[in-house]
């Protein structure tokens, strides 16, 4: 018998490289948002709007983007979205004033709000369905990664240059990207010369109907109970984690009173990203480890995200206790991001699971309601901030209380109920 081919483990190549840019470019404006607002004459509020700004974008177009990822295939529409979010990558080095840069904020958002529901297509169509909380695991590992080691790579290159060719030499990593991938991927495995019958037959096993496309039942997705669950945990985590990649240097200098130009301590920024990445792999792994029978990964799913929400809003709340000793408040920050990011694959499979073909628009859909809240959350902490005095512990007193009601909806998220029919399954 013909061994099967790992031509696929291609496909997982890709998406990681692509949700470290993803990261990085996401990232990179909070470490230089001190040169930018100097420059730019900003203040605490307006650098807020503009975070903001991306979030915001990024949450409106997360379902066009998976759903023309489930009507054209996720190569054509990887392909145009990322050298769109490149090109407003660099053109946030052309910045000249607070409104210029709320329009290329917002662009960049616009492009990046494809990506991961793309990816998530891409898994759903090449790999097998025992391969893919792993492969999602893996990925949102390596992305968090990329944005832990952002803060530590910008400081680096701001010794070279300034923020506006640094942008500039970010943006061209997803234009490398894109010639890669246009030369390597196809939407139908069988049409790669590196897939041989064996592993086409092997993901041809797990993959019916997630190929061609339905139409989106939009009435019964807004009736859907485990995806309402799902929006609503997605909104209160992203809440909570746009602190990380937007507010963290500026806390970390005020409540802390730590030097975040000293590299060490830029890298110590990154612990909640560092740790949720250990985090979102060992959640893919321990889901897949405690299955072993029909309906058991949905019920392991469950488990896994109420005890790591609780876990993650507690650590929260001891790192409020720890502002005289920064480094511990700093380690319970970066745990908390651990138990944040354990329940991230079972998410994803879940929208896997849930949507079928539809699992680009499923997806689209939670990461759109999680931006939206995590639109919300630079704003909101910088008005929790502001209106008690300069107080960080205020806003992560909210963040905390998020995390409980996030909890209380993975207790009733079942992954098993899907959104197609049958019949609507068999339709492409």
């Amino acid at each position: 018998m013909t061994q099967a081919s790992r031509t696929r483990y291609g496909v997982v190549l890709f998406a990681i490289a692509l949700g470290i840019i993803h990261y990085i470019d996401r990232v990179a404006i909070s470490k230089a948002a001190s040169l930018v607002t100097a420059e730019l004459h900003l203040t605490t509020e307006q650098m807020g709007f503009v975070f903001s700004a991306f979030t915001l974008a990024y949450a409106l177009f997360e379902i066009p983007g998976g759903w023309l990822g489930d009507r054209l295939g996720p190569r054509k529409v990887l392909l145009r979205i990322v050298l769109f979010w490149s090109a407003f990558t660099a053109a946030t080095g052309f910045a000249w004033s607070f409104v210029s840069l709320i329009v290329f904020r917002f662009m960049f958002g616009a492009g990046e709000a494809g990506g991961f529901p793309n990816i998530t297509k891409m898994y759903n169509i090449w790999l097998p369905h025992e391969e893919r909380g792993v492969a999602q695991g893996i990925t949102w590992m390596c992305a968090r990664w990329g944005g832990a080691f952002t803060p530590l790579l910008v400081v680096w290159m701001l010794t070279m240059m300034n923020w506006r060719n640094m942008f500039m030499v970010f943006a061209l990593l997803g234009v490398v990207w894109v010639v890669f991938f246009y030369r390597w991927f196809r939407d139908d495995p069988a049409e790669h010369r590196g897939v041989n019958m064996a592993e086409l037959e092997l993901i041809n096993a797990s993959s019916h109907g997630v190929d061609g496309h339905a139409a989106i039942p939009w009435r019964r997705l807004f009736r859907h109970r485990s995806v309402l669950l799902l929006w609503l945990y997605y909104f209160c985590i992203s809440y909570v984690w746009y602190f990380y990649i937007t507010w963290m240097p500026k806390y970390m200098k005020e409540a802390l009173q730590l030097n975040t130009d000293d590299p060490w301590i830029a890298f110590l920024g990154g612990l909640p990203l560092l740790f949720g990445g250990v985090g979102c792999f060992v959640g893919g792994i321990v889901a897949r480890r405690l299955t072993n029978g029909p309906g058991t990964l949905s019920r392991s799913r469950r488990w896994i995200g109420a005890v790591g929400m609780i876990a993650a809003g507690v650590l929260i709340l001891v790192a409020t206790t720890q502002q005289a000793h920064p480094m511990w408040a700093l380690l319970a920050l970066g745990v908390s991001g651990f138990f944040n990011d354990l329940s991230m694959p079972g998410a994803w499979g879940a929208c896997m699971d849930i949507g079928g073909k539809l699992a680009g628009s499923v997806s689209g859909s939670m990461n759109m309601m999680g931006n939206l809240g995590g639109a919300l959350g630079p704003t909101a902490a910088a008005f929790l901030f502001t209106s008690s005095g300069n107080d960080w512990n205020v806003p992560l007193y909210v963040a905390a209380s998020t995390y409980l009601v996030s909890a209380v909806c993975w207790c009733f998220i079942d992954s098993d109920q899907h959104l197609l029919l049958d019949h609507e399954s068999r339709v492409s």
